[in-house]
């Protein structure tokens, strides 16, 4: 298991990097929400890394974050999912934007996603909801404490209520974080409104 790969960064492009160790060029297969932090050539880098091995497949891929590798991580243990729509996925949003729409259930936004239609919009939200609502992913939202469909579910009918009421939806998502983090107990859509409107 390759937990990190530090070293000097010999080269980049937008979706790979070669960082020398001591001699030793290792390849790495990376996002671009990695690829926007990267320092220029020449300069140290660290890079959290997921070594993947299948039958006929071994790739090492980076990442700026420990958020990004554990939501990478997380998504592979899907059905049908595997490092290239994973990367595609943390390449279109950032791991705690992913888990938020995933737990709102907001297949919509997840088929913007290059190579996920429909049908894989909603096997990430039916396989990943239950996993992804304890994961730490610094900075986003606090998800409703538990991984059922009813907390999801609350989670998504107040998003659209406060829509409803005239929010933006960045400032409606803006608002429930903010009660979340402060409230993790919530079970209903109304305690959420309710707390979500005195933040205004």
């Amino acid at each position: 298991m390759i937990a990190y790969v530090a070293g000097k960064l010999v080269d980049k492009k937008l979706t790979a990097v070669v960082v020398d160790v001591h001699g030793l060029g290792y390849a790495l297969m990376i996002p671009t929400s990695t690829y926007e932090v990267l320092p220029a050539v020449g300069e140290a880098v660290k890079l959290f890394a997921h070594h993947y091995v299948r039958e006929d497949t071994l790739a090492l891929f980076g990442f700026a974050t420990t958020a990004e590798r554990e939501m990478f991580e997380t998504m592979l243990a899907v059905s049908g999912v595997g490092p290239k729509l994973a990367l595609a996925a943390l390449s279109a949003m950032g791991p705690a934007a992913l888990r938020d729409h995933i737990l709102s259930g907001d297949a919509s936004v997840l088929t913007k996603i290059p190579g996920v239609g429909r049908k894989t919009a909603d096997r990430l939200i039916v396989e990943l909801r239950d996993r992804v609502v304890n994961l730490d992913l610094g900075g986003g939202a606090a998800p409703l404490s538990g991984g059922s469909d009813e907390r999801a579910a609350a989670r998504a009918d107040a998003l659209a209520a406060l829509e409803a009421l005239g929010f933006t939806r960045a400032a409606a998502e803006r608002s429930l974080r903010k009660v979340l983090r402060g409230h993790p107990g919530i079970q209903t859509a109304e305690e959420l409104i309710r707390l979500a409107l005195r933040e205004q």
